[in-house]
This record gives C-alpha cells, sequence and structure tokens, in this order.
C-alpha cells in the first residue's frame, strides 16, 4: 500500500510529500515576487488609486504594504527562509484579494471575458499548504534545521 502512496520512498529513499512542497514554494514565492515588483515598477501610487476605488481602507499605505509584503515574501518563499511564518501574510493577503475580486469587482469564479479569482483561491490554498508543511527540503529552513 505505501507503494501508491508514497512511490519514491522505496525507490529513491526520499518522502515525495516534503519534495512536493518545494515546486509549490518556489512557483508560489516567483508569482507573489512578480506581482509586488510589478506593483512598484507600473507605480505604486496607480495600485494605491485602483484601491481607493474598489473602497479599501489606506489606499496607498495599504497598495505599499502589500506590494511589499509580496516581493519580500516572493523572495523569502523562494530560498524557503521562515516559510511557515511568511506564508501566513500571503495567505491573508489573497483572502483579501478572493475577497475583492468576488464581492467589490464581481469577477466569476473561473475568468472569461473578465479574470476571475480562481487563481486567488488556488494561491490562499498554496499559502496555507505552506504554512502547515514548511519548506521542504532544499531550503534555507532545511539547512539551518527548521
Amino acid at each position: 500500500m505505501e507503494r501508491l502512496t508514497n512511490p519514491f520512498l522505496e525507490l529513491f529513499e526520499w518522502n515525495s510529500v516534503e519534495y512536493g512542497l518545494v515546486p509549490l514554494r518556489v512557483v508560489l514565492g516567483y508569482i507573489f515576487l512578480d506581482s509586488g515588483f510589478g506593483k512598484w515598477r507600473r507605480g505604486i501610487s496607480g495600485t494605491g488609486r485602483w484601491m481607493e476605488g474598489l473602497g479599501i481602507p489606506f489606499p496607498q499605505a495599504s497598495a505599499r504594504l502589500v506590494a511589499t509584503v509580496e516581493l519580500l515574501g516572493g523572495i523569502l518563499l523562494i530560498v524557503g527562509l521562515g516559510t511557515h511564518w511568511v506564508a501566513i501574510p500571503l495567505a491573508v493577503n489573497m483572502l483579501v484579494a478572493s475577497y475583492v475580486q468576488k464581492f467589490r469587482i464581481g469577477a466569476p469564479f473561473q475568468g472569461g471575458d473578465v479574470q476571475g479569482y480562481e487563481l486567488d483561491v488556488l494561491m490562499v490554498a498554496g499559502a496555507v499548504t505552506l504554512v502547515l508543511g514548511g519548506a521542504g527540503p532544499l531550503s534555507i529552513d532545511a539547512a539551518i534545521g527548521q
């Protein structure tokens, strides 16, 4: 039965669940890094004005906070440093993004003519998985024994 649930344990002597966290962490980190960097590159004031139009409190400060959390959080996820803790604000960030997409913008779950919020929900799930599972091997967290 274990061959079905953990096929790589016998072949390579490593737990596939732990190694499955690595591509999740790196890809999620890259998406957050790119998103945060993009907000700064395109002009953070524009992001703040967009947030203001949605009724988000303190829109300019919120834009800077979100962009910084995404940028720095993305970098930390990619290298796997503090993953359990870094993934918490990223999950919260994407919960808010999902709420905004669904209830403020009225986007459909799956995109069509407009972008849906399915990626936001998937990013929440990925971040929560990293909160619970950690960075996995091939990370700074693993190297320092966290």
